[in-house]
């Protein structure tokens, strides 16, 4: 599986070193060598597990397909985005993640702090 590109439908047999990879970052990530461009490439179809080749500089839409099952390979790759999320369980079924347990300040104030203007239930205890 490719951590680039999500929806990768075929693996490319690099020409330099022969091994299978996803997309050219796999490769850079693997090996200590420069990806080889060529014009010929290998393919490995995802869907059916059946290579096949095809030449790019003769490439046409009717080559966007693998030739044994149909699979569309040429279509716009799914990149991983980030994103900051919060996992837990059903809020209907445990709702801790919803409530706030932080303290709540004792005034209206959104600092917290207590000047002797505020009204407080301590006030009628004096007199």
């Amino acid at each position: 599986m490719c951590k680039h590109i999500l929806n990768a439908q075929v693996s490319i047999r690099s020409p330099c070193c022969r091994k299978w990879f996803d997309c050219p970052e796999c490769h850079a990530e693997r090996e200590n060598h420069p990806l080889l461009q060529s014009f010929e490439m290998t393919f490995a179809c995802k869907k059916c597990k059946k290579c096949f080749r095809k030449d790019a500089s003769e490439f046409e839409e009717a080559d966007e397909y693998c030739p044994h099952c149909d699979n569309h390979f040429v279509i716009d790759a799914v990149t991983p985005k980030a994103a900051l999320t919060v996992e837990g369980e059903d809020a209907r079924i445990d709702n801790r993640m919803i409530k706030d347990d932080r303290v709540k300040p004792k005034s209206g104030s959104a600092t917290g702090k207590i000047s002797i203007f505020d009204p407080d239930v301590e006030a009628d205890k004096l007199g």
